[in-house]
């Protein structure tokens, strides 16, 4: 099978497709050129089809694709079981808006069944009684700096069982 070489060496191609191929199982979309597309889509078809085995050696293949271990795990727990009953097809393609720098065609790869995270906004009216008595209770001020600050320095964020920490640079320098 002949394949589209990106203007790269073998290498580099690779190394480029695992990284598109984990950011779109992570993230459950992604946005680049036509070309890359059109690569990118039957290798993680693959590896979808290869997690529905639900068996070791095709968690270690996973493993061993993503440089990401989170983006296997991933595949292996929810995504195989999100597309059990389904043979192929993961993954859809929508053309969006040409590359302001060179024009260039983009399209969105996008997994079929998506979930999306919608926040919901609460009212006063919704607030109970016990919600507005915590927020009208005085906190020590020295205390309430030191959990914002804290908070400021590290972010984690869970999704479906993998966690994701984003250190600041202010985190970095004082080693929290």
């Amino acid at each position: 099978m002949l394949s589209r070489k990106l203007g790269r060496k073998i290498a580099h191609r690779k190394s480029l497709l695992r990284n598109l191929a984990a950011s779109l199982v992570l993230y459950e979309k992604v946005d680049t050129t036509k070309a890359k597309a059109k690569e990118l889509r039957p290798e993680v078809e693959k590896l979808i089809s290869l997690a529905k085995k639900q068996n070791l050696g095709s968690y270690r293949k996973l493993l061993s694709y993503f440089y990401d271990k989170n983006a296997a795990k991933k595949v292996y727990h929810e995504l195989s079981a999100r597309y059990e009953n389904r043979s192929s097809g993961f993954i859809r393609l929508y053309h969006i808006k040409n590359r302001l720098g060179d024009n260039s065609e983009m399209i969105r790869l996008e997994l079929i069944d998506r979930k999306v995270f919608i926040a919901e906004k609460k009212t006063a009216a919704s607030k109970t009684k016990d919600e507005i008595k915590d927020t009208n209770q005085k906190i020590d001020k020295k205390t309430l700096r030191a959990q914002k600050n804290l908070e400021k320095l590290t972010t984690t964020q869970e999704k479906a069982g993998i966690v994701t920490s984003v250190r600041t640079k202010a985190a970095r320098k004082t080693g929290v």
